[in-house]
C-alpha cells in the first residue's frame, strides 16, 4: 500500500499531517475512529475492501469522501462464482464426496435461466463470463439499466419475480438492512427444485436455517457459499454435512489476487485525488455501500 500511494504521486506522513488515509484493517473502524481523531486535515479515506458494514457508524460521523473496494476485486469473484456454479449444477461436489462410481446426475449451465441479485462489478463481469454459455440472464438492481449480457433488468423491490424458473440464482449485492435475510424460506419455496443458490456477497443475505432446512428436504437443488453467517462456519456446522451444499472459505479473491489489484485502485485514487477529480469506488453513506 506504501509502495502504491508512491506511485500515484503521494507522500506517506505521520498521521498528523495527513490529507488522505488508507485503511488496511477490514474490521478495525473502532481503531480508524480513533486515528481520525488525531487527523484534523483528513478529507478522504480510502477502505480495502467493498463491504463497509463496521464502518458505517464511522462514516456517519465524518464528514469527508470516503471510498472502498467496491469493483476492485469484481475479476477473481466472478470467476469463483463461475466456478460454483459449474460445480453445483454438474454435481462435481455430490461426485468428489461419494467415494464410489454413482449413477449420473446434473444439469447443464449452457443455455441456463440465471437470475443475479445484485448489478455492480462483480456481475458485470460475471456476465462478460457467461457469454459463451448463452444462458438467459435476469439482473436485479437498485436502478434499472440496460447491461451488456442481460436479457433484463429489474428493480430491487420485484427481486422475487427473479426467482421462479431460475435454474441458478446468484447473490452478488451489497449488504444493508434491505438486503440482510433477503433469502429465506418464503423466497427458497419460491426457486425451482432443482435451482442452485450462489453466495459471494455476503453470509447474512440468507436466513442460515431456512437455507439448512430447504436443502434438506429439497426444497432446491443445492447451494454454493463462499460467504456464510455465522462466519468462519463452525466445523459441527449441519451445512458442512450436506452433500448439495458446497462451501469455500471467503475466497472469492485471495491476498494474492486482490492485493495488487486493490494497490492498483490506491495507487488511481491517490492521482485523482492531487489532481482535485472523482474519485473511483465512492461510499454512499446513505445508501450503505
Amino acid at each position: 500500500m506504501q509502495d502504491a500511494v508512491i506511485a500515484g504521486g503521494g507522500q506517506v506522513v505521520p498521521v498528523s499531517e495527513a490529507e488522505a488515509i488508507v485503511w488496511a484493517d477490514p474490521w478495525g473502524a473502532i481503531a480508524l475512529g480513533d486515528i481520525l481523531g488525531d487527523a484534523p486535515d483528513v478529507r478522504w479515506v480510502q477502505l480495502p475492501f467493498a463491504g463497509v458494514e463496521p464502518f458505517l457508524p464511522v462514516i456517519a460521523e465524518r464528514d469527508v469522501v470516503w471510498t472502498c473496494g467496491k469493483g476492485v476485486y469484481a475479476e477473481p469473484v466472478a470467476e469463483l462464482t463461475l466456478g460454483l456454479m459449474l460445480a453445483g449444477m454438474r454435481s462435481i461436489g455430490r461426485y468428489a464426496r461419494v467415494g464410489r462410481w454413482t449413477p449420473q446426475e446434473g444439469s447443464n449451465l449452457l443455455g441456463a435461466r440465471v437470475t443475479i441479485l445484485g448489478g455492480g462489478g462483480i456481475t458485470r463481469s460475471l456476465l462478460r463470463l457467461l457469454a459463451p454459455f448463452g444462458c438467459h440472464v435476469t439482473v436485479v438492481r437498485n436502478s434499472v439499466e440496460e447491461m451488456d449480457g442481460a436479457a433484463e433488468v429489474l428493480e430491487a423491490e420485484r427481486y422475487v419475480d427473479a426467482l421462479p424458473g431460475a435454474d441458478v440464482v446468484v447473490l452478488a449485492l451489497p449488504l444493508t438492512p434491505e438486503t440482510d435475510g433477503i433469502i429465506a424460506a418464503g423466497e427458497l419455496a419460491m426457486m425451482e427444485r432443482h435451482a442452485w443458490l450462489i453466495n459471494v456477497a455476503r453470509g447474512r443475505h440468507i436466513v442460515t436455517d431456512d437455507l439448512v432446512a430447504a436443502l434438506r428436504d429439497g426444497t432446491i437443488g443445492g447451494a454454493a457459499l463462499d460467504v456464510t453467517n455465522p462466519e468462519p462456519l463452525p466445523g459441527d456446522h449441519p451445512l458442512w454435512k450436506l452433500d448439495n451444499c458446497l462451501i469455500t472459505p471467503h475466497v472469492g479473491t485471495t491476498d494474492a489476487m486482490g492485493d495488487p489489484l486493490l494497490a492498483a485502485r490506491i495507487t488511481a485514487n491517490v492521482e485523482r485525488f492531487a489532481r482535485g477529480e472523482d474519485l473511483v469506488g465512492r461510499v454512499d453513506p446513505e445508501l450503505g455501500y
